[in-house]
């Protein structure tokens, strides 16, 4: 693919975001907190319009067609962020992380995320070039993520993983945190915190979710730059958004539904791609399947955001619903106390 963006704006943006990220790990390392909803809310309103910036530069020094991929992309991998934040919020519960260090937790988290994607991203870019039916495996995989996300079935304790097991029987671990320390001493005994099991929960996590995330915004761009600043500006503000959502994630039902959505429509777009341009023997005779469709990148921008609404204002909804009906029972159950007392009175 031949570039469209100036050199000196891809090797900035990337020294700039580095810098962010760099001050928002100092932040955390000498003031550990529990941020207000003030404070939450501007940060990630801070971190959404940087990301609308950065699209808009595109779209002014590349194109329409690179601004409106990083904007899908970017959406794609907000949605799997939020995602992977629910599983934070479980893990940090599961591991009762006192609230002083939660930002800490989420903070290494999200630099683990960056790193493994990055990873990810370096190995899919140099997989794609070489091998283009790798869209098949990578198109078969969300759509298998894609309905795991929402076949009946119990979950896996977030702080009871098989790795978790095995690192309790291989280290010797206290019961109790020591601040936001790694290691302590106990009788003498130097010994690691439980905020080890933390920081090996939500690795494990992340490296799951860099294998649904990297196909995912491959399926919208081939741009390794794109696919890399679009997951770095959906990590962003992640912590943040944490402590705003507060106990909101866990009520949002529906959401799976449109994660679910958007990974199986990219899954399916992927096959769609490699059909396209299709160089296996065995597929119509090594030749590319010109009648399947081309989905239009407008398209999946379009079906990213409507998944995304859809889901959201139907979880809204049913809060309120709920709520309501909660509400409803309450009152009629003090109506029916205070008629007994009367009756009793009498």
């Amino acid at each position: 693919m031949t570039p469209v963006l100036p050199l000196w704006f891809e090797i900035g943006s990337m020294i700039l975001l580095v810098a962010i990220l760099i001050v928002d790990l100092l932040l955390i390392i000498k003031r550990p907190h529990v941020p207000s909803m003030r404070e939450a809310s501007l940060w990630v309103g801070f971190y959404v319009l940087l990301a609308l910036i950065f699209a808009g530069s595109i779209f002014l020094l590349g194109d329409v067609q690179h601004g409106t991929e990083f904007l899908a992309g970017w959406l794609t991998e907000y949605s799997l962020s939020i995602d992977n934040l629910f599983v934070f919020v479980l893990i940090l519960s599961s591991f009762k992380v006192p609230h002083a260090y939660q930002q800490r937790a989420l903070m290494i988290g999200i630099v683990l995320a960056l790193v493994f994607r990055g990873l990810f991203i370096l190995a899919g870019a140099a997989l794609i070039e070489r091998f283009i039916w790798i869209f098949f495996i990578f198109g078969a995989w969300l759509i298998w993520t894609a309905w795991q996300q929402v076949k009946p079935g119990e979950e896996e304790h977030a702080g009871d993983s098989w790795i978790v097991r095995q690192a309790k029987k291989v280290l010797p671990i206290t019961d109790h945190y020591d601040g936001g320390r790694l290691r302590t001493t106990v009788d003498g005994k130097r010994m690691w915190t439980p905020f080890m099991l933390v920081l090996i929960s939500l690795g494990t996590t992340d490296l799951l979710f860099a294998l649904d995330s990297i196909p995912a915004i491959f399926g919208i761009t081939r741009s390794p730059f794109i696919v890399f600043t679009a997951n770095v500006f959906a990590l962003m503000g992640l912590r943040q958004l944490y402590f705003l959502l507060g106990g909101l994630l866990d009520r949002l039902e529906y959401l799976k539904y449109g994660i679910a959505a958007i990974l199986g429509f990219i899954g399916v777009k992927l096959i769609f791609h490699a059909l396209h341009e299709n160089e296996l023997p065995f597929i119509n005779g090594g030749r590319h399947v010109e009648w399947v469709p081309d989905i239009s990148i407008w398209f999946s921008l379009g079906f990213i955001v409507t998944a995304m609404a859809v889901a959201t204002i139907a979880s809204v909804v049913k809060m309120r619903r709920v709520a309501r009906a909660h509400g409803e029972r309450l009152h009629l159950g003090a109506h029916e106390g205070a008629h007994e007392e009367a009756r009793g009175e009498d």
